[in-house]
């Protein structure tokens, strides 16, 4: 009989092979864990009992297509049991089922929990078509256009996020209590904070990190380094650069992963970008990235030389034509794709004067201040654009494939930046959106990149977003609603 996975058309001699190699590492195994990334970055899934696990690699593992439609408080932003109420979402309605197809490349065995193993899994409707709407697949889109222009995309992470000592449970855990979504644990300090990489507070922190540092190397993750960073129990883990889908697939993993082990040994991690205290310092996911020839696989941002009547403050001077024009492409798409990059209400509170965070829709040579740093100079292989407008709540695909897409309407436009910036939070001619909502509008005003994920996605996630923002503007207390929003699950 002809499995799932060979109707979908996936199943081939790789993916068999990979499924071996599955078998070979996964004896001693109880459990495996099912996993799908939501339009928010949270993983969600079944966990099967190992023994299940193989047919299931074929066949699917069922799941209520209504996880594709919630909110970040989980609630369903599509009206799926009233007529008409999924007309713009043909294969949904009526919390039908989609099946996830698993990934046998990605298996792994999870460091913290005894004898359970991990597969990333993708969404397909039963007729075997794919859920177009799976934020991996648009990701997947956005390479594929960037390799029929000849390039292939680099990326290096650096995510900050707050790790706090968990108190007491007791209000989190209180049945009386319950709520949607619930409240928090009572936290502590785990470090004081405005020490900036000092030994002293590493040292500190250092249980915690241990743990990080442990899972994500038990994962494959790539990390390079663990850091104290300003904010009160504020840190920053930082990977060695990737091909785009790994470091967004790293992405997924490590905020999941590191946020379920600690939380085992009495931590919560949160990759909230303000967690709701006084005097926090808030945290930015800044993303390296670099086009490279796929031929050469040579970095196309590299510059041997500068352009000839150039000065350090033209792009020109460091960037190859490549790199230049999509630097412009950035900048001129930055208001549209900001939604995708810091995507929570919460997020924009980040975009102040003087905080290492952007104001303006500016690029600056190694200047942290602008919303883009261009690090590098000629003759470098690592010459790269930083965007540092990114929070570490971002869904991960979404934010790299906001990237592609402007930057190469840059390149297809042959657009030139301006000069670079030295006032990064000066006067300057158009500014980042400073709310969800003013990111929504953008994003719906821009052409180019709702053509570039399509009309019909693009509806999708504004709907979704809209909820998040609707419930909070309705929200009689704005804190509270923050608090646990996001503290409490992100």
């Amino acid at each position: 009989m002809t499995s799932f996975a060979h109707r979908c058309g996936i199943h081939d001699d790789a993916r068999a092979a990979a499924l071996s190699r599955a078998a070979l590492l996964a004896g001693g195994l109880e459990l495996v864990r099912f996993a799908w990334c939501d339009v928010h970055g949270v993983t969600r899934g079944k966990t099967l009992v190992a023994g299940a696990a193989a047919k299931a690699m074929m066949d699917g593992v069922g799941m209520v297509s209504t996880l594709m439609l919630k909110d970040t408080s989980d609630r369903t932003a599509f009206k799926v049991f009233e007529p008409g109420g999924t007309a713009d979402l043909p294969g949904f309605g009526q919390a039908n089922n989609l099946l996830l197809l698993a990934d046998p490349d990605s298996f792994r065995q999870l460091p913290w929990t005894p004898a359970s193993g991990w597969v990333q899994c993708q969404p397909w409707f039963q007729d075997g078509t794919p859920v177009e709407l799976d934020t991996r697949r648009v990701l997947q889109r956005a390479l594929a256009r960037l390799a029929a222009a000849g390039y292939g995309m680099k990326c290096g992470l650096e995510v900050e996020f707050h790790i706090y000592r968990i108190d007491d449970t007791r209000a989190q855990m209180d049945p009386s209590l319950a709520a949607w979504p619930g409240l928090p644990p009572a936290v502590s300090l785990l470090h004081p904070g405005y020490n900036l990489l000092t030994e002293a507070w590493y040292d500190l922190a250092e249980e915690p990190l241990r743990i990080v540092q442990h899972t994500a190397q038990a994962l494959g993750l790539p990390l390079l380094s663990l850091e104290i960073e300003l904010g009160p129990s504020q840190v920053e883990a930082v990977f060695e650069a990737t091909d785009a889908m790994t470091a967004a697939d790293n992405m997924v993993l490590f905020r999941n992963a590191v946020r379920q082990a600690l939380r085992r040994a009495g931590y919560h991690a949160t990759f909230m970008c303000r967690p709701p205290f006084p005097n926090i310092m808030s945290s930015g996911w800044h993303l390296h990235q670099s086009l490279v020839d796929a031929r050469t696989g040579a970095n196309a941002f590299r510059r041997d030389a500068p352009a000839p009547g150039t000065s350090a403050a033209d792009a020109g001077h460091t960037l190859s034509d490549a790199g230049e024009h999509y630097l412009a492409g950035l900048l001129a798409h930055a208001r549209a794709m900001a939604v995708f990059c810091t995507p929570t209400v919460n997020g924009f509170g980040r975009f102040r004067p003087n905080a290492l965070a952007p104001q303006s829709v500016l690029w600056g040579r190694d200047n942290r201040g602008a919303m883009l740093r261009v690090v590098g100079e000629c003759a470098d292989a690592a010459t790269r654009i930083e965007n540092r407008i990114g929070e570490p709540a971002a869904n991960p695909y979404l934010y790299l494939a906001s990237q592609i897409h402007a930057g190469l309407d840059g390149i297809e436009r042959g657009l030139r930046a301006p000069a670079a910036t030295d006032a990064p939070y000066g006067d300057a001619d158009v500014r980042l959106p400073t709310s969800l909502g003013e990111a929504l509008q953008a994003l719906q005003g821009d052409s180019t990149l709702v053509d570039a994920f399509g009309s019909a996605f693009i509806q999708y996630f504004t709907r979704i977003k809209q909820s998040e923002l609707s419930r909070y503007e309705l929200a009689e207390d704005k804190d509270d609603f923050q608090r646990r929003e996001y503290f409490s699950r992100f």
